[in-house]
């Protein structure tokens, strides 16, 4: 059985600056994601990496080329249409944290349903503090907290909609090795558990383990596409 294509790039080019002066971040890339594969995209600084995933995921406009994301043209889409399909579809953890100081850890997760205008999810929400280990923590601000637990709050806060797709660019940057790995074994489990699609961009050599596929990229290109 074939399995469902969930975001489909066709000859995506991406260059900043002029004519003058022009970088070639992505070079005519064509790539397919399966739903459910948990996507690795790595290589060295400066690769293009954050620019394929803010592409992918529609964060920026390619300068040549398309994105499909569960089935729809990116390029197609308004500013309107683009917004309501990351509420609905999309998650995204990033490397800052970016928690609501004043909300607890509880009401950070809740976020999304209340911006959707979903009526709070209470079951949901306490199975994503008890998978990532935060019931005890459910009370406290996020200023009481590791930067280990913000970013596991951060990752409940991504999938609590239940979207088909999280991207995450470079998640345990600013984190110690062992916690990196735990952040890295909550993803893996989302992904297995929930089927989630995971595309994740990390320069960890030692995070590559946790995927079922890894692209890299090298000088703009695709030097490695690889399904474990």
């Amino acid at each position: 059985m074939n399995k469902e294509i969930i975001i489909k790039a066709v000859n995506l080019n991406k260059v900043y600056g002029d004519k003058v002066n022009s970088n070639l971040v992505i070079n005519n890339l064509d790539l397919e994601i399966n739903q459910g594969e948990f996507v690795i995209i790595t290589g060295p600084s400066g690769s293009g990496k954050s620019t394929l995933l803010n592409l992918l995921s529609g964060l920026e406009t390619p300068t040549k080329g398309k994105v499909y994301l569960s089935g729809k043209d990116l390029n197609q889409l308004n500013g309107k249409e683009k917004a309501k399909l990351r509420q609905e579809e999309i998650g995204f953890v990033f490397q800052v944290y970016n928690l609501i100081s004043t909300l607890n850890v509880y009401d950070n997760i809740s976020l999304p349903l209340i911006i959707q205008g979903n009526k709070e999810d209470s079951k949901r929400v306490l199975q994503l503090l008890d998978l990532t280990k935060l019931t005890e923590a459910k009370n406290k601000y996020p200023e009481e907290l590791s930067g280990g637990m913000q970013q596991r709050v951060a990752i409940c806060r991504s999938i609590v909609h239940n979207p088909k797709i999280v991207f995450a660019d470079e998640p345990t940057g600013n984190l110690d090795r062992k916690t990196g790995e735990e952040i890295m074994g909550i993803f893996s489990q989302i992904n297995q558990d929930f089927k989630t699609t995971i595309v994740l961009v990390t320069h960890n050599p030692n995070h590559l383990i946790y995927a079922t596929r890894i692209i890299e990229l090298a000088n703009a290109n695709v030097i490695r596409d690889e399904r474990i």
